[in-house]
């Protein structure tokens, strides 16, 4: 299972609010927050849903 650093690189200000829900259930308050999570199918579907909003790149383990 691989793990994603991700981190914000849009403010959250002005979207629509299930997408900062989505972005704060991953973990990320502010702007440039990095949160590391293992890859899952529930992980993929918030990424895919904010990913207009994120930086996301795979760790090296």
């Amino acid at each position: 299972m691989a793990r994603l650093r991700i981190e914000l690189v849009k403010s959250i200000i002005g979207r629509k609010p299930n997408h900062i829900a989505t972005v704060k259930s991953l973990g990320l308050k502010k702007m440039h927050d990095v949160v590391e999570h293992n890859e899952t199918p529930e992980l993929k579907g918030k990424l895919a849903q904010v990913s207009y909003l994120l930086k996301v790149e795979e760790v090296q383990a």
